[in-house]
C-alpha cells in the first residue's frame, strides 16, 4: 500500500489507493478498446482533469480537456494501431500520496506490439501521473514520461 502522507489517515490512504487503481483499470480498458478501433472519446476524456500538464524529453506542455484534446487522443490511438500495438497492460501501480486529495501514481505499463516476421515484442515502461481526487472521483491532471520514440526505436517498432 502507499506510504501515508503526513496528516492523511490510513483509511484516507486506502480509499485513495482503491480509487486510483480503479482509474487506471478504466484507463487500461479504454486504451485496449481503442486499439480495436472502438472507443468513446468522452469516456477517455473523463479520465483527465479540465486542464493538465505533461512532461517528456520533448518538453513540457499544458492543455485543456476539450474537443481538440479528444481529437489528439483519437489520433494518438490511431498511431498506436498503425505501429502494431496489440495491447496495453498495467503491470504495477505505486502511489506517493501528497495529501487527502492528491498523489503521484507511478504506473508500470507493458505494451505488446506485433512485428512483421518476428515474435510480438513486449515493452515495459513507466509513466508518473499526477492525480487529484475531487467529488470522490480521481482524475489525472498531469504526467511525466520517458522518451517513448527512443524506446520504440530501440525495440524495432518504429
Amino acid at each position: 500500500m502507499a506510504t501515508i502522507a503526513r496528516g492523511m489517515s490510513a483509511l484516507g490512504a486506502k480509499m485513495m489507493e482503491t480509487s486510483v487503481r480503479a482509474l487506471f483499470e478504466r484507463y487500461e480498458s479504454l486504451f485496449n478498446q481503442s486499439l480495436g478501433g472502438d472507443v468513446n472519446m468522452d469516456e477517455v476524456a473523463a479520465l483527465y482533469a479540465s486542464e493538465f500538464i505533461g512532461a517528456a524529453p520533448a518538453g513540457v506542455r499544458a492543455g485543456k480537456n476539450d474537443d481538440q484534446f479528444k481529437q489528439v487522443m483519437a489520433q494518438g490511438y490511431a498511431h498506436y494501431r498503425a505501429i502494431g500495438t496489440k495491447a496495453m497492460r498495467v503491470r504495477a501501480i505505486r502511489l506517493s500520496p501528497i495529501d487527502e486529495l492528491h498523489c503521484v501514481a507511478h504506473v508500470g505499463w507493458t505494451a505488446t506490439y506485433a512485428r512483421k516476421d518476428e515474435p510480438d515484442a513486449e515493452i515495459d515502461f513507466d509513466v508518473h501521473y499526477f492525480v487529484q481526487k475531487l467529488d470522490g472521483e480521481p482524475k489525472a491532471f498531469g504526467w511525466v514520461s520517458g522518451d517513448e520514440q527512443a524506446l520504440l526505436a530501440k525495440h524495432g517498432i518504429i
